[in-house]
């Protein structure tokens, strides 16, 4: 005998119809039991047998419980991980929040010591200044005789040769000085000069009481005038840029003579009268 196969393509049931074929048994049994528990007292009554309720379990019930106790379960486990998250974020924002304040701590205790560092450096110097003039107000005070400008220094020094000067090499020698700087006669003496002097620009000349002669050069103001009489360390004027000058500075100059030519080294002339340079 002969076999055939039906046309068409069989498949097997998915795994979806697999389920709702199982569902739909399910249903079915839970059918049949109900059934069952109807007709069962007609029968235990005909058969005047006593009549017992038919309790048995189709899982119905026990897949709704089931599917509760999931829900529930898994509504606890994401409450649960959401107060965790919230709770390392807050704990990251804590974190960020101290180590922000520890650097802003930081940051202000280093401010602070370097303010006080520049503080310290500003008392030393200001300590050393008053010192040095304390000390050259003590040697002013036994010599008679000071420093044309307090606290600076010989830019230029004597007998420099060079075109700017019309003996061809530098009378005297040039103290550093911004202009407007106070200019201070030397010692004690009388000013037998002040206005233009040619090439010196406004200058003093002022005559001591043994016999020498200083000159302060290039001034942008002169405060005295001739036959007035000056103590030592008192202004005269005010360092300039005025005359034969490339600058602003103090041209000093000593002499032994009222003329031009009989220049001594100023700065020999100034520490032989207890002046340190």
């Amino acid at each position: 005998m002969a076999f055939t196969r039906a046309t068409g393509r069989h498949r097997r049931p998915t795994r979806a119809n697999r389920t709702s074929a199982n569902l739909a048994g399910i249903a079915g049994l839970a059918t049949v039991g109900v059934m069952s528990s109807f007709a069962s007292p007609a029968g235990a009554a005909a058969s005047g047998q006593p009549q017992v309720q038919d309790t048995a379990d189709t899982g119905l019930t026990q897949t709704v419980v089931l599917g509760d106790s999931l829900a529930d379960s898994l509504t606890e486990q994401a409450s649960s991980q959401s107060s965790a998250a919230e709770q390392a974020a807050a704990e990251a924002q804590a974190k960020a929040r101290a180590k922000a304040a520890a650097e802003a701590k930081k940051k202000a205790e280093a401010e602070a010591r370097k303010k006080a560092a520049e503080k310290a450096e500003k008392a030393r110097e200001a300590e050393e200044q008053r010192a040095a003039r304390a000390a050259e107000a003590k040697r002013a005070a036994i010599s008679g005789y000071v420093s044309p400008i307090e606290g600076s220094y010989v830019s230029t020094p004597y007998g420099a040769g060079g075109g700017m000067w019309s003996s061809g090499t530098h009378t005297g020698v040039d103290f550093h000085a911004s202009s407007g700087t106070s200019v201070r006669s030397v010692a004690a003496g009388e000013v037998v000069e002040a206005g233009w002097g040619g090439a010196y620009g406004n200058n003093v000349v002022v005559k001591h009481s043994d016999g020498t002669y200083t000159q302060y050069g290039h001034l942008s103001s002169v405060e005295v005038s001739v036959g007035q009489s000056v103590t030592s360390g008192e202004q005269i004027g005010l360092s300039g840029n005025t005359g034969n000058s490339n600058g602003p500075h103090l041209h000093f100059e000593a002499r032994s003579g009222p003329d031009y030519g009989s220049d001594i080294d100023p700065v020999s002339y100034l520490r032989q009268h207890g002046v340190s340079l």
